[in-house]
């Protein structure tokens, strides 16, 4: 069945996607997991066909597409490879800041650079000492004349080695914790901006995620985001669309995994059989099946009402949080019964099963999304 959302159009759209990744993407993949980094050189492709932002209004070098061209994007991404997730963090989550809060100017400046691939973009939100606690951050921007001194160090920051421009998350008030924050763009060549370690992760190996590091960096006051003080209320503004994504990362690894584990089990013989044809391995495929078809109906609604502007911020924090544990068990499952191959790197599941746990950490950790559910339940 077909999602309501997409149309004729999406879909042709998502062949012309499939046929750039099929050339441009999976032959160089595993190239990219051993360099530990998806080349610019991909990102300006991207750009070249109109793989970058494409919801950005014309006017600014977009198409003006709908959500339903973003989840199209995704989840081609996801089928590539789960490091791709940097592209979707660009394309939907920090771009999104710029269009919405940016000012004229801003956009002019920034917004034709992001579509064509010359800027990568980064929001730098967790510290060190501060991750899902966000009115907790210790950065400082000082406003000094026409410049803000800003102060402080970030951590787990996707897209942080290749970043040209950092949507940073900062207080330009010490004393007071939601109202300080404020939102600073904070461009590559800024004095006093550094980068630390590219960071060693369990998996995701192609995805650059790094320290960011501002000693009396000089930035100027022109790069503030929208308005000082507001920038904690535009974080939970943006948070429903960042959180849908990341369950619609998941929910198509899941697809993936159970649709290459269907096949295996019926190739691989055992006991003078395909292992398919055993009652525990028919029994366990029919739940991990199960699983997946209700990720992807309740996910197919929640973009539609997504799309639609309706505040489902609730359903959305029981989506983050399920389809990525449904993820995480898919991954386990699907391991075990590819035996021992599963265990090799030549097998597209070992990849897989690194990858994912991550997805129930970031974007807010599934701890904080049932926290969410159980205060918007009265409780």
């Amino acid at each position: 069945m077909t999602a309501r959302y997409l149309q004729e159009e999406h879909h042709i759209f998502r062949d012309a996607f499939r046929k750039f990744l099929e050339k441009e993407a999976y032959p160089y993949y595993n190239d990219w997991e051993k360099q530990g980094l998806i080349p610019r050189e991909f990102w300006t492709k991207m750009g070249d066909n109109g793989f970058l932002c494409p919801w950005v209004e014309e006017q600014y070098g977009g198409l003006g597409a709908d959500f339903g061209y973003s989840v199209v994007i995704s989840e081609e991404l996801e089928k590539v490879g789960s490091s791709t997730i940097g592209i979707t963090l660009h394309n939907d989550i920090v771009v999104p800041y710029l269009q919405i809060y940016g000012n004229e100017e801003q956009k002019k400046k920034w917004l034709p650079k992001c579509i064509s691939g010359e800027f990568i973009t980064a929001i730098a939100m967790t510290e060190p000492g501060a991750g899902s606690d966000l009115a907790g951050v210790k950065t400082s921007a000082v406003l000094e004349g026409e410049h803000y001194i800003v102060n402080g160090q970030k951590t787990f920051i996707t897209n942080g080695i290749l970043a040209d421009l950092i949507v940073v998350v900062c207080k330009t008030n010490l004393k007071e914790r939601h109202k300080g924050i404020s939102l600073l763009v904070i461009e590559r060549d800024t004095p006093g901006f550094s980068r630390g370690r590219k960071l060693e992760k369990v998996g995701l190996h192609s995805q650059d995620t790094a320290e960011l590091i501002f000693e009396d960096a000089k930035v100027p006051a022109s790069n503030l985001l929208g308005e000082e003080g507001k920038g904690f209320y535009y974080l939970m503004e943006q948070l429903q669309q960042e959180r849908l994504l990341v369950a619609i990362s998941a929910q198509t690894a899941a697809e993936v995994m159970l649709k290459q584990t269907l096949t295996y089990v019926k190739e691989r013989q055992a006991f003078g059989q395909s292992i398919s044809k055993f009652q525990t391995v028919q029994f366990r495929l029919a739940e991990m099946a199960t699983e997946v078809e209700i990720g992807r109906t309740f996910l197919d609604e929640l973009i539609e009402q997504h799309i639609a502007g309706k505040d489902v911020v609730t359903k959305v924090s029981m989506a983050k949080y399920w389809i990525t544990d449904m993820a995480k068990k898919v991954a386990n499952e699907c391991m075990q019964l590819h035996g021992g191959y599963g265990y090799m790197e030549e097998y597209e599941i070992a990849r897989r099963y690194r990858d994912i746990p991550v997805s129930a950490i970031y974007a807010g950790t599934n701890e904080i999304m049932k926290t969410i559910i159980a205060k918007n339940m009265g409780l």
